[in-house]
């Protein structure tokens, strides 16, 4: 079975054991339904070191304004790296983003990240997170600093990196090698697809996944259950965040948002680029009857995407097979 590779060294059984990055091979790997990366760490070797001084940076508050907020604080393992407490964004001072915190995993095979698709590269996505005035609110001047001054800092440096010298290259390349084996491949749909192990969909999740390719695939395209483009779906007529054009200039683009991932659907949301749906069936029904004529709106959505009661569930059913609960409940990636 070809999907993360990751040697995990069970004494006991996965509830029980606490797995430490020391006590495991960390390697990367492709799952065998999955095209090749965009990001593949050859100029950020990844070892046991670097993920784990990825994954304590991750997930320290020390690191914003008024230490109450890190990455892990909206990017939850159990919503696989999304934020299910808040529609948008929280950060220090109680203050609210604009924008819904996408889950995180399958991030080396992205070009580009955030809802516009504003940032070209893995290794520099932390930025957001420590910049903006409504999550961290720091700098990474400040942010060096700090560790330099802050025990075990310096040697988990030095164990990653040969050097107790502390950097933003080395910062954002150890947050990176920790964000990019959050890889998701072994959901129920991806061992159907694999044919692994006599596994097989039920009546009425095959029947889920055959409306889903006729009605859902020209956007969220397997196997990433995304195209990663940008798309109007209808959601206003006129968007109150410009979206994609912020980043463009391109008026084309106004009120355009990349069509996310429905891998872990099950357990990301509040949906959409604001968090306004809390549930499937809200998505469905939006997509069923209450898609708006905005002005850029996606052509294939002109007709909106007509479901029946029974089809409705039959695609939920579907959507379901691509929780990957393996990932979500990896103690490999949680915070110690």
């Amino acid at each position: 079975m070809l999907f993360l590779s990751i040697a995990l060294m069970y004494a006991c059984s996965k509830e029980e054991t606490e797995l430490k990055p020391e006590e495991t091979n960390i390697t990367f790997s492709i799952p065998a339904n999955f095209p090749a990366p965009a990001y593949n760490f050859e100029e950020n070797k990844l070892t046991n070191a670097g993920f784990a001084l990825g994954k304590k940076l991750f997930y320290d508050a020390r690191l914003s304004a008024d230490k109450s907020v890190s990455c892990g604080s909206c990017h939850q393992q159990f919503a696989a790296f999304a934020n299910l407490d808040h529609k948008v964004s929280h950060g220090v001072d109680n203050c609210q983003g604009k924008r819904n915190a996408p889950p995180l995993f399958n991030l080396a095979w992205q070009k580009a990240f955030f809802w516009d698709g504003g940032v070209k590269n893995l290794e520099t996505s932390p930025l957001n997170a420590f910049t903006d005035a409504c999550e961290m609110r720091t700098d990474l001047e400040t942010v060096v600093a700090l560790l330099k001054s802050t025990a075990p800092y310096p040697e988990l440096f030095k164990s990653a990196f040969g050097s107790t010298e502390i950097n933003s290259q080395k910062i954002l390349k150890s947050i990176t090698q920790f964000m990019g084996v959050l890889v998701s491949g072994n959901s129920k749909y991806d061992q159907v697809i694999r044919k692994e192990n006599g596994v097989s969909f039920t009546a009425t999740e095959l029947a889920g996944y055959k409306l889903f390719k006729d009605k859902c695939s020209s956007c969220h395209t397997e196997p990433f259950f995304t195209d990663f483009t940008y798309r109007s779906n209808g959601l206003d007529l006129v968007s109150v965040d410009e979206g994609r054009s912020h980043i463009t200039g391109v008026g084309t683009d106004f009120g355009t948002f990349r069509v996310p991932t429905l891998r872990n659907i099950e357990y990301t949301g509040p949906y959409m680029h604001d968090g306004r749906f809390y549930s499937l069936d809200e998505v469905l029904e939006h997509y069923n009857s209450g898609v708006k004529a905005s002005a850029n709106l996606d052509p294939q959505l002109k007709n909106e995407i007509p479901l029946s009661p029974i089809e409705k569930e039959q695609i939920k059913s579907f959507l379901k097979t691509l929780t990957d609960n393996e990932f979500i409940k990896n103690k490999l990636f949680s915070e110690s």
